[in-house]
């Protein structure tokens, strides 16, 4: 397996990866799953500044995909960001969401930011396990908030500090940024 930077030539498999969970599941809120320009535009949307990272088999085959998002919009939230992680329905239990995260989260502490927080879908034992393994802890939930596949379903809200926290905190840096390990340089 070889974890590295997203491309836009990777929107097609991202969003066929992503598909399942937005069909056939209640994981993903989402009703209709992105095709590839509407993947490709939110990649482009977070370049620069948010990282997207897939990881690969031998053949270049996608496996996962994990990524920073803005936690929300209103400007005093910028220290912080949403992480995504995703993996193939048939490479599930072989270490590719860890092997994400072990990339994603040195970055995002690089680039400044200070708080990770991750939304999950619940019950979802396999997300809790792997977000508390990297030292994400549950702050609480939003019970019964999204309607799908014919039920009402709670997400839970997992956090991890990503830098210590100051008064006047710097800026979050661009990926491109001296000191940003960007691209990734695991395998």
């Amino acid at each position: 397996m070889k974890i590295r930077a997203a491309r836009a030539a990777d929107a097609a498999a991202i969003a066929a990866l992503y598909a399942p969970y937005v069909t056939g599941s209640v994981v993903s809120f989402e009703t209709e799953a992105p095709d590839a320009t509407e993947m490709g535009r939110r990649m482009a949307a977070d370049a620069g500044k948010y990282p997207w990272l897939v990881a690969c088999d031998a053949a270049g085959g996608l496996l996962g995909y994990a990524c920073a998002t803005a936690f929300r919009t209103r400007p005093a939230y910028r220290f912080s960001v949403e992480t995504t992680v995703y993996v193939a329905g048939d490479a599930h239990g072989r270490g590719i969401g860890s092997a994400l995260y072990a990339a994603l989260l040195p970055v995002l502490e690089a680039q400044g930011f200070v708080q990770a927080i991750a939304a999950i879908t619940l019950p979802n034992p396999a997300s809790v396990a792997l977000h508390e393994r990297f030292g994400f802890r549950r702050i609480g939930a939003y019970e019964e908030v999204g309607f799908k596949q014919g039920g009402w379903h709670s997400v839970g809200l997992w956090q991890r500090a990503l830098a210590p926290l100051r008064e006047a905190p710097a800026e979050p840096t661009p990926l491109t940024a001296p000191g940003v390990p960007w691209p990734p340089r695991l395998q």
